[in-house]
């Protein structure tokens, strides 16, 4: 991915990679963002990388064009979203820091799950574990008691989310608090309205 990207029914991670090749997912971008916010902010690039994590599709705009926008009808829009997703961010390393495997995987498959338009991911266990930073093995054991608790169906890199709630309920609170600041900044509307006002000044 690059600056300018904007996936539709793609979902991409922003990750951060050490030196020696461990990884973590620090936020992931769906169908509400743009991959590339360090274009318009002024830095150009971030040490962070873009990973697709759910093969799809999406729009790539011109850098150029994208300043122009930035400029535009779509500055209120893009930096609203921009406050999300450092909230997103923020929340992520506190929930990395302080809460459980068990919830931080819950927290994961909801955030993604909101950014697809159905209740399956093709996500293989590696990949889980490399997007939280953690041991395949902590993926596994915490897949198989979601599972057994009848909250999701694994098999051969795929899962189905069969009770959404239960996850809820199973997740901490930093899924809530990224999903709220998502919805107050981003009111489906609004954002509808700018993009609109953009392509048809």
């Amino acid at each position: 991915m690059s600056p300018g990207d904007f996936p539709t029914t793609s979902i991409v991670s922003l990750l951060y990679v050490m030196e020696n090749g461990a990884s973590a997912e620090i936020a992931v971008v769906g169908n509400e963002g743009i991959v590339g916010i360090s274009l318009f902010m002024g830095g150009e690039s971030t040490p962070s990388r873009a990973v697709v994590q759910s093969a799809g599709q999406g729009y790539r705009l011109k850098s150029a064009i994208m300043k122009d926008e930035f400029n535009g009808p779509m500055l209120h829009l893009l930096l609203r979203y921009t406050q999300a997703l450092i909230t997103q961010m923020a929340q992520t390393a506190v929930c990395n820091r302080h809460h459980s495997l068990d919830q931080q995987l819950c927290r994961w498959l909801l955030l993604s799950l909101d950014r697809l338009r159905g209740d399956e991911l093709l996500m293989t266990q590696e990949l889980i574990a490399n997007m939280l930073g953690v041991r395949r093995e902590g993926v596994t054991e915490g897949a198989m008691k979601l599972q057994h608790a009848g909250l999701i169906r694994y098999a051969r890199g795929r899962i189905s989310v069969l009770d959404r709630d239960g996850l809820e309920k199973r997740t901490c609170e930093c899924y809530a608090v990224v999903k709220r600041e998502y919805e107050r900044l981003l009111p489906a509307k609004a954002a509808a309205g700018a993009t609109r006002s953009s392509l048809h000044p």
